[in-house]
């Protein structure tokens, strides 16, 4: 059976699917249907079977509006999505959403649809095989041996990420990364020769990439060499430049914006049946087409030949064997866990929280080896390292430490792509105002159930002389609106090594961890305060069960909270103070505790956070206060700039005994 015959089942799945919905986004698919056809039939490595076959090629659409392509391709091939799914595309709680989710649909490997992440998700899929490769291959043992391969659009290319993302690959020589762009020039205001004209394989090239120019994404063969050209470079990730036809087959719509994200209805629909030779009715796919398609044996038998090297590198090297299957499984070794317990249970010196992050990464660094993550050019700032973390780079691909260089959106949805792939446990770190350049790469974390760690320094007006452009107000608040993020602003080392354990204990959420530049001093914590420490929230101050008032804190607040509560109990005034270093997992523990910190209609509680306070208003009631940001901060020295706020002892004792007054 002739390869267009194929791909126009992908065309005509994707029109009837998009006009069914009457809703999505039929262009690319139809124009992209022969370069799909060529890959899947002939080069990706893959098993419909077991859709999470460890050393599968990675197939990511960064484009991924044209969603119905990846659906077409999944439900011809094999896996475990219906005729009936199709048909339910872009329904509520369908198999077949929008836009490809990774945790609802079997085969897709991230979550796609805002421009240039997938792109930069694949980046990191080829990194952690590179890495992974390096570490666990021996010779005659290539157990991790897999290629990347991504779809990306004229948008894709447009989005910043999508700058940052590909010239680190270019730097790191990933190799087994190969990208076939769609140069279809159209978006969704039109032809995008009014606004995106830049030399595409002149920016490539200068980014160290293997350019292949001038491929006709309609032509098979020249898509089948340019494919094998790929595959054969040694030293620079490939992009292939394919001139396709937006909307293909469709002589109303071809080449036109108008095919981009809207149905081409059933009248034009049919006469693309005919124009292109297809016979049978929406939705129907003949059993012969079925048949050429059909990847499900292919794929099993890749597999057993791969478990028939695992056996064998099982025999030669049976440590490296246990440790690799350990980490596909995504178990924490036991002495990850038992070094944290034992540094969250020790009495620290004074330091900051970054360097409190540091001191724990570096107890449990050595036992972890999936760890693998860096800062966007800010290492000696962020301390976002353990002791002896060599640097992964082309000389050294076994390396842990990643120089992300000034790239904060890159570095974060290349994370999520490390994770994706399995076998990692990424991390990611910059200043905490910087997060505003991660936030849609955060956002994909947590939609997509990610468990990524973002280490966050510098984490209020409290770093002082850099000013209000580098002081974090509104980001700390801004963070915890994210659904399925926990936010953790810890007091001291001890609060930082909880956060850490909360954090890789996670098996689909991610955190944040918002860490100062200033030395924050060690509280004195009972046993059971340790233990209630891993609740989010705990009285770290206080005994009696009727206080005069209630002082909530994170971070470097709780501290000033404790030192104005001991000083009001010369006063005989009895302050409990709740340290809070994350609401997220103080707000999912039972009813019962939460009330023991924080009863129920309790009037006199007072709130203190460095940052806007619009996430303590739960806490206080109608009648509490907080002493928070509302504005921008100033430049000044750490100490003079948190005074000037009122971020003082003394005013934190003017304000809970103003509480206290007024609510008698």
């Amino acid at each position: 059976m002739n390869n267009r015959t194929l791909a126009n089942a992908i065309r005509f799945l994707s029109i009837d699917a998009v006009n069914k919905a009457n809703s999505g986004h039929p262009g690319a698919p139809m124009g992209m249907a022969d370069i799909a056809t060529i890959l899947w039939r002939e080069f990706l490595k893959h098993n419909p079977k077991n859709p999470n076959w460890f050393n599968r090629d990675r197939f990511v659409l960064s484009n991924g509006h044209g969603s119905m392509l990846l659906y077409s391709l999944l439900h011809l091939t094999g896996y475990r999505l219906s005729i009936e799914d199709i048909k339910n595309f872009r329904q509520i709680n369908s198999l077949t959403p929008g836009h490809p989710e990774c945790d609802i649909t079997d085969g897709v490997e991230t979550t796609t649809g805002p421009l240039g992440q997938g792109l930069a998700n694949a980046v990191g899929m080829a990194i952690a095989e590179k890495n992974l490769a390096a570490e666990y291959n021996k010779v005659g043992h290539n157990l991790i041996d897999h290629f990347t391969y991504v779809f990306a659009g004229d948008g894709c290319l447009m989005e910043g990420v999508s700058h940052e993302a590909c010239s680190l690959a270019g730097t790191l020589k990933l190799n087994k990364l190969i990208m076939f762009y769609d140069m279809n020039s159209i978006s969704i205001d039109g032809n995008v020769n009014g606004w995106f004209t830049e030399d595409i394989s002149g920016r490539f090239k200068s980014y160290g990439w293997n350019v292949i120019k001038n491929v006709n994404g309609h032509d098979f063969k020249s898509i089948r060499d340019s494919i094998r050209n790929a595959r054969n470079e040694s030293s620079k990730p490939t992009i292939i430049c394919c001139k396709t036809v937006i909307g293909y087959g469709s002589p109303k719509y071809q080449g036109t914006s108008a095919s981009h994200g809207a149905p081409i209805g059933s009248d034009e629909a049919d006469v693309v049946r005919k124009r292109l030779g297809w016979k049978s009715k929406p939705f129907v796919i003949p059993k012969e087409i079925y048949k050429n398609w059909d990847a499900s044996l292919r794929g099993m038998k890749l597999e057993s030949e791969w478990f028939k090297k695992v056996e064998k590198y099982k025999r030669h090297h049976k440590k490296d064997y246990l440790e690799l299957m350990r980490r596909i499984k995504g178990k924490l070794p036991n002495k990850v866990i038992s070094s944290l317990d034992k540094c969250m249970s020790k009495n620290h010196k004074s330091m900051a929280t970054r360097k409190s992050s540091q001191v724990v990464m570096t107890t449990f660094g050595k036992y972890m080896p999936e760890l693998i993550g860096g800062s966007a050019d800010l290492k000696g700032s962020n301390l976002s390292y353990y002791d002896d973390m060599n640097t992964f780079c082309p000389d050294n691909t076994s390396g842990k430490y990643i120089y992300y260089g000034v790239r904060e959106f890159g570095m974060s949805a290349i994370s999520n792509g490390i994770n994706l792939h399995g076998a990692m446990r990424p991390f990611a770190s910059t200043f905490l105002i910087f997060s505003e350049y991660t936030k849609n790469a955060i956002r994909m974390s947590s939609l997509m159930k990610l468990p990524i760690i973002y280490i966050f320094t510098h984490d209020s007006i409290g770093l002082g002389e850099d000013g209000p452009t580098h002081q974090a107000v509104e980001q700390v608040t801004s963070l915890r609106l994210v659904p399925n993020l926990d936010v953790w602003r810890p007091a001291d080392t001890q609060e930082t090594t909880a956060a850490w354990k909360h954090a890789l204990l996670s098996e689909e959420t991610p955190s944040a961890f918002a860490l100062t530049r200033q030395t924050l001093e060690e509280l004195p914590k009972t046993k059971s305060q340790i233990i209630n420490m891993n609740k989010g929230g705990y009285i770290i101050y206080g005994k009696s069960n009727s206080p005069d008032g209630i002082i909530l804190a994170s971070g470097s607040e709780v501290s000033l909270a404790v030192k104005a509560a001991q000083e009001l109990s010369n006063k005989n005034i009895d302050i409990q103070v709740v340290s809070m270093p994350c609401q997220e997992l103080f707000d999912r523990q039972k009813e019962s505790y939460k009330n023991k910190c924080i009863p129920k209609n309790f009037d006199n509680i007072l709130a203190i956070e460095a940052a806007k306070g619009d996430s303590w208003y739960k806490y206080i009631g109608k009648k509490g206060s907080m002493i928070t940001m509302e504005t921008f901060g100033l430049s000044g020295t750490g100490n003079d700039v948190m005074k000037h706020f009122g971020f003082t002892i003394s005013n934190v004792k003017k304000q809970i005994q103003k509480l206290i007054k007024k609510n008698r």
